[in-house]
């Protein structure tokens, strides 16, 4: 669990890190896209047949940071929409 934990927030970290432009997601959000994004990516390579959901290898990896860059942008959107409305 710990493992799980540990992974999220690098996947997450390395989301930030693609996405460009400064992200206004604090850490606990970080930690959470990360987290749904390594679950989407072991989804992606258990559907391949390359390992299992909770098992870390190269495909999962690369499918859950795409996951999460694609969740970082999307929550920046919703965040920045957000601000938008309230101005």
């Amino acid at each position: 669990m710990i493992g799980f934990i540990v992974a999220g927030l690098i996947i997450g970290a390395l989301a930030r890190l693609i996405v460009p432009g400064k992200q206004k997601l604090g850490i606990i959000a970080t930690l959470v896209l990360g987290l749904v994004g390594s679950v989407i990516g072991g989804t992606i390579a258990n559907l391949l047949g390359t390992g299992d959901i909770f098992e870390l290898n190269v495909v999962g990896f690369i499918a859950a940071v795409v996951a999460a860059v694609l969740l970082v942008g999307v929550a920046e959107g919703i965040v920045q929409s957000r601000r938008r409305t309230r101005t």
